[in-house]
């Protein structure tokens, strides 16, 4: 066990754009809750610290979009997210927001130390303008081709495709995120932090240094952008939302977005000393504190290189200990994605799935993208909840509780002579702390949820060869010794599922009618639950989930995709011109289908039978994932009937039905709307 230390926690601050989705959950909120509660309940002084991104560019083009004010935008989700977290049991202990005044003064006095420290280069340069809009178009308001991966949909500050931080006079084909237009350069004043001159004290910290215990994905990026040699960064803005720069000649600039958030931290950590009674500067300037930022892998290089040296430019704060940064999460094998909705969005997972919370942190964490992206399915999901979470976990404690209450009256028995598996047992029980501590100490909560799991198998066991149920009536004094063995160990899983699953953890400290065990005293203590002690009656921790439910949830993706791609589907453009003499050319009648089938070994096409009027003539057409054949049987529809035969799968078509397609991409007939004799020219 570590000496209880001092630890500030951050977690990366959302863009008030939108709700949180489980991309960011698995990413940095729930692996930063569980490193905070563990620090905790190990004795350690914590702030654990996060708040809203008020001044994101994304937040001003989602404005304009809706035709409000940025202000609006940042207000109505800084309450949705914070409610979300609070909902979630993700336990900061403070959540605050970057348009705060404790945050445009603590970040605004950063800016001018760092100033008048003459630790800035001032540059004119020149900048991408939208003539139309009358503006600069900085980091997300232009988007091109990226110059690393060759990504045409790369922001003007970064590729999310390859992960690169750019500039937006980087990109290839830019064009505004505003007009459309193809952008002219201008130019405009900025001030620039040169990383180029903290290059050296960035190889000697993190190359040459400790750091070679950071996660590989994130020592790699950095040790990659440093190896490529650092150029100076841009630490304001052409832009009329965010922190005013608070210098002569910052009128009409603000501070870039990445330079104003991280300090998020700092001010948050202020506003909640302030509450406390608190001194903050201890979190932020002695030594002896460990700082760690939890973040995911786009943000790696703002965390690990620009803050940095931000703070050793400043010259009195601590820098960070570990950056455990998360790949990405996909959902069910695509890209999550804001802007195309398909994502699972926390506030609508707390109303599907009330008092649930637990099982999306354990499926979350169970698959987390610690060191590579990972896929959310539903199915996964529901079997972590029905394998995992009831049939180990919750069977076992069900057990336990059932037959101490019904064999005595919930009182736990006394244990008299322990047998060779039994000591074997409460060892291996003494020894998980030190096991899931490893693994929490390494950032490996994923393999830490699978040593909690590992411990409830444990217990399952141990019951399961015991077989107290059969000895209850020949050996009385043996049952009351299982029965407290199993007692002990539930006692033990009700404190170490805490940082995984909190509101299992309470429920079952509720269940057990204990709270007093600390981690250190499981591996130390013979006794955790002592005999003698009343227990509560017993109550499911975990309810199956029912495929049901799941279609549910896989049904809600599947309209949300078709409802995106219908509202993004491009109207083809006019093809070109045909004269008249072209058109009168098209002999286009109305047609009644007389008979229909599938043809064999296909999905799309259906044989049908159709009375053109002049003749009945066989037509393949592909509506068969759209119509069942008895569907089709009698309806009129449009037949293009002087189209040159062709061979389909062996069977000759002698025309083509004209159709066309809904907005949710469902074929239709174009058909008359009255019924008229077969033969009828469409002219």
């Amino acid at each position: 066990m570590n000496t209880p230390k001092r630890y500030t926690i951050t977690a990366a601050l959302p863009y008030t754009n939108g709700p949180i989705h489980i991309g960011h959950l698995a990413g940095v909120y729930v692996p930063a809750d569980i490193y905070a509660r563990y620090k905790r309940l190990t004795g350690n002084d914590v702030a654990f610290m996060c708040g809203s991104d008020e001044h994101g560019v994304p937040i001003t083009i989602k404005a304009k979009k809706e035709g409000v004010s940025p202000q609006d935008i940042v207000d109505k989700y800084h309450a949705i997210i914070k409610k979300s977290f609070e909902d979630f049991g993700i336990t900061f202990d403070n959540y605050s927001r970057t348009s705060a005044k404790i945050h445009h003064d603590t970040a605004s006095a950063f800016f001018k130390t760092l100033y008048d420290k003459h630790e800035f280069v001032e540059e004119v340069t020149e900048q991408l303008y939208d003539e139309e809009a009358n503006q600069f178009l900085a980091d997300r308001f232009v988007t091109g081709t990226c110059p690393k991966c060759g990504n045409e949909e790369a922001y003007g500050d970064q590729c999310e495709n390859c992960g690169s931080s750019l500039n937006a006079t980087d990109l290839i084909n830019p064009k505004s995120a505003i007009t459309g237009n193809v952008p002219t350069l201008k130019e405009t004043k900025h001030w620039f932090l040169p990383l180029n001159k903290h290059e050296d004290f960035l190889k000697e910290w993190i190359l040459k240094g400790h750091k070679k215990d950071w996660k590989p994905n994130v020592y790699g990026q950095v040790k990659s952008w440093i190896d490529d040699g650092l150029r100076p960064r841009a630490v304001t803005r052409d832009l009329d939302w965010g922190i005013p720069v608070p210098i002569p000649g910052g009128e009409g600039k603000v501070l870039y977005v990445w330079f104003d958030a991280p300090i998020g931290y700092i001010s948050a950590t202020k506003e909640w000393a302030e509450k406390e009674g608190k001194d903050w500067e201890p979190y932020w300037k002695d030594q002896d504190t460990k700082l760690v930022h939890f973040i995911g892998k786009d943000n790696i290089v703002f965390h690990c290189i620009i803050f940095p040296s931000m703070l050793k430019a400043e010259g009195s704060y601590i820098l960070p200990d570990n950056v455990p940064a998360n790949e990405f999460l996909n959902l069910e094998g695509n890209k999550l994605s804001t802007s195309k909705n398909w994502a699972v969005w926390l506030p609508d997972y707390l109303e599907d799935f009330p008092n649930q919370q637990d099982v999306l942190r354990y499926a979350l964490t169970a698959n987390a993208p610690e060191s590579k992206d990972n896929d959310f399915t539903w199915k996964d999901f529901q079997a972590r909840n029905n394998n995992e979470l009831v049939a180990i976990f919750g069977n076992f404690i069900n057990r336990v509780v059932v037959l101490t209450n019904k064999y005595y009256d919930g009182i736990v028995p006394e244990a008299s002579e322990y047998t060779k598996v039994d000591t074997e047992t409460l060892a291996a029980v003494k020894a998980y702390p030190a096991v899931i501590e490893s693994s929490i100490e390494r950032y490996r909560f994923r393999e830490a949820s699978q040593e909690l799991m590992n411990l409830a198998r444990l217990g399952n066991k141990y019951l399961a060869d015991e077989e107290p149920w059969k000895l209850v009536k020949t050996d009385e004094a043996r049952t009351k010794t299982i029965m407290n063995i199993a007692l002990q160990i539930a006692s033990a899983l009700a404190t170490l599922c805490e940082p995984f699953l909190p509101f299992t953890s309470e429920k079952l400290k509720g269940i057990l009618n204990t709270s007093d065990n600390s981690w250190s005293s499981i591996s130390t203590k013979d006794v955790l639950i002592p005999s003698g002690h009343q227990i509560g009656k017993g109550e499911l921790l975990f309810s199956k989930i029912e495929d049901k439910t799941i279609q549910e949830q896989l049904d809600k993706l599947e309209a949300s995709k078709k409802a995106n791609e219908a509202a993004n589907k491009a109207v083809e453009p006019q093809k070109d011109l045909i004269t008249f003499d072209d058109f009168t050319k098209l002999d286009i009648r109305v047609g009644t289908i007389l008979e229909a089938e599938k043809m064999p070994k296909t999905k799309k096409l259906l044989i049908l039978k159709v009375d053109t009027g002049i003749d009945i003539r066989t037509i393949v057409s592909g509506i068969a994932e759209s119509f069942t054949p008895e569907e089709v049987i009698g309806k009129q529809v449009t037949v293009l009937v002087n189209l040159a035969p062709r061979a389909l799968r062996g069977v000759e078509s002698e025309g083509m039905i004209l159709m066309t397609e809904t907005p949710e991409g469902k074929l239709v007939f174009v058909n008359p709307d009255t019924t008229v004799n077969s033969g009828l020219q469409i002219s």
